[in-house]
Formats: structure tokens, C-alpha cells, sequence
């Protein structure tokens, strides 16, 4: 069987590792707030060249604790830009902080439009969220001359473009917050859930820190952190525990090997199904896409996601329903919000290839053969 993603085989590989490491951390007595996060939370901000950061228990919570940062919420009638054509937790973190999201459509890239944000900006909007979808940055000169024009805050949801740039930095490193996820999935994937808040700003990433650990400010001194348990203000429960800074402090050395392998598979893709009847994704002359998604379009999806079933492929939709058209939702769209002809189009035709470090290009080779079979004759 092809599967669109896992994990098994990347485990296998670093499995005694990972094992032994986990053995020296529980028998550190640190499982929280310990050398393992210190020196993961160090190393992060190395990699991607940010200036300060906070690790906390899931992506959803470092969008949560971003919004909360910024006041985003205190205010029942506040407002957040976003788009439709994401995941949940994009809106679910906005809800959950007290806001509503105003969605905006994206382009043919899958990506915010960054064009359609100034006629969506009112008296309550206060910040946007652009969602690097996939892989690839959104146009965040655009939005970040938008923002700074009307006085918004910008928070990036990077949860699946670890690693990508736009304009040669790296996504993160543009809005006021930059939120990652660490879920299996994401290109730096621990073997649960994991997040993180990356900033510019020494007062947010403060905050930040303390919100993250119910309000309680933290210091780090000798390499310890020092905490008193006093709440300064109202915060969550929101911590990556020792195991799996441990996890992620291993597989952060190999995250560069996992990009360029997604990287290669995609040029795979994109040479093998060129004559095919799909949209392909392009990565833009002033982007690093890292490709967390291969996604295409076509409007036979479903019946050709079928035909790959009984020839033993997995294939997943991200994303098959616009979060506007969720119950769950729905009462957060005006009417002008349901003029998302882009976003309605892409839902109905998306479909995502199997792409991850340990596919074999075989597979993948493999698996173009049946995908333009089934094009051909459908």
C-alpha cells in the first residue's frame, strides 16, 4: 500500500536513539521546564534565525496564547482576518480567544489573497492571520504593508511551512507571532503534540512565556528555569514536556535531509504529471516552498481518488469543506463573506499526493504511472 503520509519507517532509523534518550530524561527527574526544552527552544531559534521563542503543547495553543499575547478577544466584538481554506484550529484558536474570524478568499495558489484583506478591515478588526498552506509562504510583503497601514497585529500560522521562506527569510519572522506545530505530520514532527511561538519582540515573547505556564513568570538562570508560583496574569496549561523536547531535539538535526527529500519528491511529481490534466502547485520565484503537501486540482477528485483506492493508495483532501460551511462556524460568516469563489472551487477538487521523507522514489514513480492511467481514462 502507498500511503499519503508516515512515520514508521523514519522511527525505525532513529528508534535506538530516541529510545536511549528517552531513558536518560526520565531518569534526569526533569520532565518539565528542563535542560531538553532549554536546549531545544535554543536551537529552533538558531535554525530558522529567530530572535526569541517559547515551545508550548500543541500548534492550536500557540495560536491560542499568540492571540492572547496581544489582547486579541478581550473585546466580544474583535476581529480577525483569516481564510477559509485551512485547518480548524486556525479558527478555532480565534473563537476560543474570544474574537470572530472574517474569512477572506485565497488565489490559484492555494495561499490568502493578499488583495482582498482592505475592503474586509473595519473599526473591530484587529489582526490577520495569513496561513502558509502546504508549504509555501503567503505574500507577506503585501500583508505586512496592510497591517502596518491600518495598525493590525500579524500572527503567521506556520504549522505546515517549517522551513520555508519568503523573500529569503523565514516564515515566523514577519508578523508580530509566528505560531509552528510539531504534530507527527508537520516537517518537524515530534510523536505527539508540540508548538511554538516565535517573536521578534522581547515584551511578547515574555508574555508569551508567561501565559503559557497559567500566567507564572518564568526566568531562566544556570540553565534552570526559576519559577515563583505567583499568577501575574490569567494564563493555560500549555508546556512541551521533557520527552519530547528530547524527540524533537534529535529529529531538529535532520529536518534539513527531510526537506530536500520532500523537495525532490515534489520535482518528482511535478516532471512525471506535467502533460497531466491537474493543477500542479508552482513554487513562486521568491519563495522556498518546503512542501509539506503535494496538493492538486482536479474536478473529478472524487472519483478519482475511487480508482486510486482499489489500486491500494491513500489520498487525503486538505481541506474537503471550507470552515465557513462548518455548523460549528458558520454563525461567525456575513453575507458579504460567502463570495469565496476560489476557496468554494479549490474545496470541491483539491486532493494531496503521498509525499514524506521515507517514500521511496520508486513509490512515488510508481504511483504517477496509475495517477495518469486513471486521468486518461476517466
Amino acid at each position: 500500500m502507498i500511503k499519503t503520509w508516515s512515520y514508521v519507517e523514519e522511527y525505525k532509523d532513529l528508534r535506538k536513539r530516541i529510545l536511549n534518550s528517552i531513558d536518560k530524561t526520565l531518569k534526569s527527574g526533569e520532565l518539565f521546564f528542563g535542560k531538553q526544552l532549554e536546549l531545544f527552544e535554543k536551537n529552533f531559534l538558531k535554525l530558522n534565525k529567530f530572535k526569541y521563542g517559547v515551545a508550548v503543547g500543541s500548534g492550536t495553543d500557540a495560536l491560542l496564547i499568540a492571540l492572547k499575547t496581544l489582547g486579541i478577544g478581550n473585546n466580544k466584538n474583535d476581529e480577525v482576518i483569516t481564510v477559509s481554506n485551512s485547518a480548524i484550529p486556525t479558527v478555532s484558536a480565534i473563537r476560543s480567544a474570544g474574537a470572530k474570524a472574517v474569512f477572506i478568499d485565497i488565489g490559484n495558489d492555494f495561499l490568502m489573497n493578499a488583495d482582498e484583506i482592505q475592503k474586509y478591515i473595519n473599526k473591530n478588526t484587529k489582526a490577520i492571520i495569513p496561513v502558509h498552506l502546504y508549504g509555501q509562504a503567503c505574500d507577506m510583503e503585501k500583508i505586512c504593508k496592510i497591517a502596518k497601514r491600518n495598525n493590525l497585529k500579524v500572527i503567521e500560522d506556520c504549522a505546515q511551512a517549517q522551513g520555508a521562506k519568503f523573500d529569503s527569510k523565514y516564515v515566523g519572522s514577519f508578523g508580530d507571532l509566528g505560531c509552528f506545530s510539531f504534530y507527527p505530520t508537520k516537517i518537524l514532527g515530534a510523536y505527539g503534540d508540540g508548538g511554538f511561538i516565535s517573536t521578534n519582540s522581547k515584551k511578547l515573547f515574555q508574555k508569551a512565556r508567561r501565559i503559557r505556564f497559567y500566567g507564572i513568570e518564568q526566568l531562566v538562570k544556570k540553565n534552570k528555569f526559576i519559577k515563583k508560583y505567583y499568577a501575574n496574569e490569567h494564563g493555560i496549561n500549555s508546556r512541551l514536556d521533557e520527552i519530547h523536547a528530547t524527540i524533537l531535539n534529535i529529529k531538529l538535526a535532520h529536518v534539513k535531509n527531510y526537506i530536500n527529500k520532500r523537495k525532490k519528491l515534489a520535482k518528482l511529481y511535478s516532471k512525471e504529471l506535467k502533460n497531466a490534466s491537474l493543477k500542479l502547485p508552482v513554487e513562486k520565484a521568491n519563495c522556498r516552498h518546503v512542501f509539506h503537501l503535494y496538493t492538486v486540482y482536479h474536478s473529478k477528485r472524487d472519483l478519482i481518488i475511487k480508482k486510486l483506492k482499489e489500486k491500494n493508495i491513500q489520498i487525503k483532501i486538505y481541506y474537503p469543506f471550507p470552515i465557513h460551511k462548518m455548523k460549528a462556524y458558520s454563525y461567525m460568516t456575513k453575507k458579504k463573506d460567502l463570495h469565496l469563489p476560489i476557496t468554494k472551487k479549490m474545496s470541491k477538487g483539491i486532493f494531496s499526493l503521498p509525499l514524506y521523507p521515507k517514500l521511496k522514489y520508486s513509490d512515488a514513480y510508481k504511483f504517477t504511472k496509475i495517477l495518469k492511467k486513471i486521468l486518461k481514462d476517466i
